[in-house]
Parts: structure tokens; C-alpha cells; sequence
């Protein structure tokens, strides 16, 4: 089928599915899921064929780590869906109804972006978080996965796409691109006739592509070049629990920290901890001249190792002599992601919080609960690092607009 025909179809199944009733759509959201753990077993030989591939191509280990399912993590992409279908549905939502004094009644109320078309990389669990919150807001939705994970994102919208037709729902509301190839995102990108808005998830090169190429208009979400900061009246411990969750749980996400920045007063104490802490994961540690001089055997950083997004295990360090110039850092080098302060001073946590230009600023928690299941959004498409329409984990209200409403009685002007 190409790409016209996709267009065609999910325009069409959007009218349909704008207007399903909740209960409906909850309804077929419940069957997605319970049939996702009911074809695990295809899902996952389908995932053994990327995964497979992906080692043999010599892909990093933390890439290999966002591609592969097992048993636990579709059943999260099942229970995910399930905490969508219990979530409030914004669509249909009256926002505000006024009375003019001609006797209009102008309301506004929440209504469907229409189709989107999601464009993203390595994750196949993408694929069920972006159908079930686009379905969930009355949206069809256009899937082009990446070649690494192509086996798996088909297996998963199979899936999918049989469910909702055993409970009467169109099944063209959710499709996918079978096509990898850099055309057929260039086609999607100029799909406007068809395709409302476009989302990209992945890598900093992908999401540069689409925004600046794309005639669709682009929610961008970004990557994650996440900072924590250990002020002067850090809790040692505290500090190091942190930092060993947000850069090792896992590495190869968005939300992981990759950026260190250290208060002068407590460098001398505190580095040697954190070296220890972080060289028994194996975590490699890139820092400034004047950490190394307290740590000789921290690697040397450059100044482009202030800007990385390393989904590795590596990070940067760097030693400040004043909140003043952590801010300045932070903003300097961030990618407007997640941020966090280790302090047990509250004007410098209030500092923080104002200052820090992010979608998501923490005070005393790791960066890795930037995600749309922590925040209680059931999940995400994305992360929004852009201050446009929406900002931070896109969930069920970002993916709808608004329109006016309007009653008369026979105005005319």
C-alpha cells in the first residue's frame, strides 16, 4: 500500500473515530491489551529477529537495551494501555461557555488533532503508547518505525490492528509504514493534505530533520542532555543514590543524566565518592581540569562533552564556583529536558526552579521520572522540548486542539 492510500485511509477512519464514544474506545483499548500479552510469544520472536540484527551490525549496548522486549516489558506496554483506557478522555471537553450581549453563546471545547503521523527509532514499545494515547484523543495515526526495530513494530501493530477489528472499530486508525527508507520519511514530511502533525522520537539527527525539512507542522520532542547539580549543602548520600539511578538505570534514554555539575565547597570530599560509585558501574567520567585535579584519574572532557547526549556509559563533569554559574552552565549546555538540584538550601532550590529553563526541573529526584507513566499520564509519545502548544511529557490533553462552539437564535451581523 503506499503512502497516498495510507493518508487516504486514516483520514477517512479519523471522521469515525473523532466521534466514538468513550466507553467504546476504553472497550477496545481493554482488548488491545489483553491481546498483546496474549501474542507475546509472536511478539517477541518477531523482536528476537531486530535484536538479533542489531548485535550483528555492532550497535552499543545501551541501544540494544531500548530495542529488546521480554515478557516484563509487554506486559508494561499492555498495562500502560490499560492505564490510558482509565484515564479521563479530554475529547469533547467544554473549556468555557460565555453569553454575548447580541445573545450568542461561545463555548470552547477539546477536540482531535485529526491524524498524526509518528516518526521514531529503536523502541518498539512506541508503537503501543503512541496508538493507544492517539486513540484514546480520536486520532488516527500514521506509524514509521525505524529498520532496527521493523519486525517487531509490524508484529505489535498486527496485533493491534486485529484487535480493534474484533470489537467493530476500523482498524485504519492505527497503520504502519512497512517502507524504512530516508523517502519514505521525506514523503510523510510533505503529507500535509493528509497528516495533521507530525511527532518524532529518537536521535538528535532525526528530530533536526523533520523540524527543518517537515511541511507538516512538528511537535518536537528532544533529546536529553539532563544536568544534576550537588549544591554546597547537598546530602552526600543522597547525592550519589540520585546520580546512580538517573545515569545507570538504564542508559539509553532520554530522561537519563548525562551532565554533572559540582559546588566548589564540597568538590574536595565529594568527588572521590562519586568516582567510586560510578567506576563500579562502569560508568566513565569526563570532567574539567579542576576536577581532575582532586580525581587524576578522571578522563579529560572537551568542551562538546558539555553538550553530549552520550546514551552511554559516559558523563560529564564539572566543577562551579556559585548556583549563579551552575545556572548559567545548565542553560548554556542543556537541551531543555530534565534538570535537577541536590540541596538542602531552599532559596537555592526556589533559584533552581525559576531559573532553569527545562519542560521538567526537580529538587532532590532523579531526571529518569520525566515520563509520562511517572507523571500519571498512563504514558507518552514523546517528551516536548519546545514551548510551543505543549512542553514536557505529551499525554492525553497535548494530543487534541480546540474549537469554538457557538448557539444562536438567528444573529446576524
Amino acid at each position: 500500500m503506499d503512502l497516498i492510500e495510507l493518508g487516504k485511509r486514516a483520514k477517512a477512519a479519523s471522521f469515525g473515530l473523532a466521534i466514538l464514544p468513550t466507553v467504546k474506545k476504553n472497550e477496545a483499548l481493554k482488548a488491545v491489551a489483553e491481546a498483546l500479552v496474549a501474542n507475546t510469544a509472536g511478539i517477541l520472536a518477531a523482536n528476537e529477529k531486530d535484536v538479533a540484527a542489531a548485535k550483528e551490525n555492532g550497535m552499543k549496548e545501551s541501544l540494544i537495551d531500548r530495542l529488546a522486549l521480554n515478557e516484563a516489558r509487554v506486559k508494561g506496554m499492555a498495562d500502560g494501555i490499560l492505564q490510558v483506557a482509565e484515564l479521563k478522555d479530554p475529547v469533547g471537553e467544554v473549556l468555557s461557555m460565555t453569553n454575548r450581549p447580541n445573545g450568542l453563546m461561545i463555548g470552547k471545547k477539546r477536540v482531535p488533532l485529526g491524524v498524526i503521523g509518528m516518526i521514531y527509532e529503536s523502541r518498539p514499545n512506541v508503537t503501543a503508547d503512541a496508538f493507544c494515547l492517539c486513540f484514546k484523543t480520536g486520532n488516527a495515526v500514521i506509524l514509521r518505525g525505524g529498520s532496527d526495530a521493523i519486525n517487531s513494530n509490524l508484529a505489535i501493530t498486527k496485533v493491534i490492528r486485529e484487535a480493534l477489528a474484533a470489537k467493530g472499530v476500523c482498524e485504519d486508525v492505527v497503520q504502519i509504514m512497512e517502507s524504512t527508507d530516508r523517502e519514505s520519511v521525506t514523503a510523510l514530511m510533505r503529507l500535509n493534505e493528509y497528516v495533521d502533525v507530525l511527532i518524532p522520537r529518537g536521535g538528535a539527527g532525526l528530530i533536526k530533520s523533520v523540524v527543518q525539512n517537515s511541511t507538516v507542522p512538528v511537535i518536537e520532542t528532544g533529546t536529553g542532555n539532563c544536568h544534576i547539580y550537588v549544591d554546597a549543602t547537598a546530602d552526600f548520600a543522597m547525592a550519589l543514590d540520585i546520580i546512580d539511578n538517573a545515569k545507570t538505570q538504564r542508559l539509553g534514554v532520554c530522561n537519563a543524566a548525562e551532565s554533572l555539575v559540582v559546588h566548589e565547597s564540597i568538590a574536595k570530599e565529594f568527588l572521590p565518592a562519586l568516582y567510586e560509585r560510578l567506576t563500579a558501574k562502569q560508568i566513565v567520567i569526563r570532567a574539567d581540569e579542576r576536577s581532575r585535579a582532586i580525581c587524576p584519574q578522571m578522563e579529560a572532557a572537551t568542551e562538546e562533552d558539555f553538550y553530549t547526549e552520550y546514551l552511554d556509559r559516559l558523563i560529564s563533569l564539572k566543577i562551579v564556583d556559585s548556583i549563579d554559574e551552575a545556572i548559567a552552565h545548565i542553560n548554556e549546555h542543556n537541551t531543555g529536558h530534565s534538570e535537577s538540584i541536590v540541596t538542602k538550601d531552599y532559596e537555592n532550590s526556589l533559584r533552581f526552579l525559576n531559573e532553569i529553563d527545562a519542560a521538567a526541573v526537580y529538587v532532590n529526584a532523579s531526571t529518569r521520572f520525566t515520563d509520562g507513566g511517572e507523571f500519571g499520564f498512563g504514558a507518552e509519545i514523546g517528551i516536548s522540548t519546545q514551548k510551543l502548544h505543549a512542553r514536557g511529557p505529551l499525554g492525553l490533553e497535548e494530543l487534541t486542539t480546540t474549537k469554538y462552539i457557538i448557539f444562536g437564535n438567528g444573529q446576524i451581523r
